[in-house]
C-alpha cells in the first residue's frame, strides 16, 4: 500500500516498520511545510500521523480505510525538525478500529492522533 502512496512519499515520508497492528513513519519538516507564523502546517503534522494510522490499519491485510480522525497539537514543529510518528491498535471489532498515533522530535511528544478505521466490504476494492 504504501509504495501506491504518491501523496505520503511525495513529502519525503518513509516507512520505518509496520505489521500486526502498528507502524511507525518518519518526516523531515521542510520549509515548503511552515505557515504564516514560522511553525509547521498542522496539516503535514496530521498527514504523518495518519500515514502511520493507515499502514497500521492495513497491516491486517483487507483494505482498510479512514471513518474518522482528530489530533491534538501539544507543541510547534519547525523546519529541519525530523518527526516520527508510531501507530498502535487500540481495539478492532468486526470491521471496525480504533488507533493511537504519539508524534514525536526526538524523545519530545509533539501531537496525539486517534483514528477510527472501517474495512472495505467483500468485493469492494478502493480504485487504482
Amino acid at each position: 500500500m504504501f509504495d501506491a502512496d504518491v501523496a505520503s512519499r511525495g513529502l519525503g515520508i518513509e516507512l520505518v516498520d509496520a505489521g500486526d497492528g502498528t507502524a511507525r513513519a518518519r518526516m523531515r519538516v521542510t520549509a515548503a511545510m511552515v505557515n504564516g507564523h514560522g511553525i509547521g502546517h498542522g496539516g503535514y503534522v496530521f498527514l504523518l500521523a495518519d500515514t502511520a494510522f493507515a499502514l497500521a490499519c492495513n497491516s491486517h491485510g483487507p483494505p482498510t480505510v479512514a471513518a474518522g480522525g482528530e489530533i491534538s497539537f501539544l507543541r510547534p514543529v519547525r523546519a529541519g525538525d525530523v518527526l516520527t510518528a508510531t501507530a498502535t491498535e487500540r481495539v478492532r471489532h468486526g470491521r471496525n478500529g480504533i488507533y493511537d498515533v504519539t508524534v514525536r522530535r526526538g524523545d519530545e511528544v509533539v501531537a496525539e492522533f486517534r483514528g477510527r478505521s472501517r474495512t472495505l466490504g467483500r468485493g469492494v476494492v478502493p480504485p487504482a
